[in-house]
């Protein structure tokens, strides 16, 4: 099988751009679920639903793949599985060192879904002598003294940081210099590659606070909405017309009291 070090995606080559990039791991997300439900086949309308995306946006998409649906049939499930595992490299062999064992390094670790996707965890990466030996998720640890020897040994260009912010930037470096050409940052800190290095990074609390955001509008905008609707509960009244003068059944207050409002001839 072949590994990273030899093979790259093709989707640069071939101009693929990188936001239709970013939505290919939806789609095949989308289309697995399907395939293992035994789907033949699926509508641009109904995938996009399940992607999360709006169609016109989806058949664009596949257009740069090369791939487009039959009318009044839709597209291949397992077709655009391979097609799509195929653009992401995701049929071959991606060995993957994580540098990092702490609580996030050792859940990564023990991740499922690596290995489904094409990523094999190459080694388990610690600074801790105490740690070094100690299997986690199966994988005995390595020091980090050792992390040049085993990427190349392995062949691996992805790494994943998983260590405090402030030692980020020189596993970085180390991972860099030893020809590791792409990394996913967990760390809390924004690291610097020269060109040719991919950086994707994972920010938990940053996502948080988008979605704090979100909800600090959205209630802001139920205070709106609550006193626009009390403002106009108040108008209402202030301008809604005096009962007319006459009308049957009311009455007003005369110097006996009340008297009915339509006097008799």
């Amino acid at each position: 099988m072949a590994t990273g070090r030899t093979h790259r995606p093709a989707t640069r080559s071939r101009g693929i751009p990188e936001a239709t990039v970013a939505r290919l791991p939806l789609y095949l997300r989308a289309l697995t679920a399907l395939s293992e439900r035994s789907v033949p086949t699926v509508s641009s309308e109904e995938l996009a639903a399940a992607a999360g995306v709006n169609s016109a946006k989806l058949r664009k998409d596949f257009s740069y793949l090369g791939s487009y649906g039959t009318r009044g049939v839709g597209y291949d499930v397992e077709y655009l599985v391979y097609q799509i595992s195929r653009e992401l490299g995701l049929t071959q062999d991606w060995p993957v060192v994580i540098v990092g064992i702490g609580n996030l390094g050792a859940a990564l670790a023990g991740y499922g879904g690596f290995a489904s996707r094409g990523f094999r965890v190459a080694a388990l990466i610690d600074a801790d002598p105490a740690m070094t030996g100690k299997p986690v998720a199966g994988i005995p640890v390595q020091h980090s003294d050792d992390l040049e020897k085993i990427i190349e040994e392995d062949g691996v260009s992805i790494g994943v940081i998983a260590t405090p912010a402030g030692v980020a930037q020189q596993v970085c470096d180390r991972l860099v210099a030893a020809g590791v050409t792409s990394i996913l940052n967990f760390a809390p800190t924004v690291l610097s590659v020269p060109d040719g290095v991919d950086v994707r990074k994972v920010d938990l609390s940053i996502e948080l606070q988008i979605l704090a955001f979100h909800e600090q509008r959205k209630a802001g905008e139920e205070s709106n909405a609550e006193a626009d609707a009390a403002v106009d509960a108040e108008t209402a009244t202030a301008v809604a017309p005096p009962a007319p003068r006459g009308a049957t059944g009311g009455s007003r207050k005369g110097p006996d009291g009340d008297v009915p409002a339509v006097m008799p001839a």
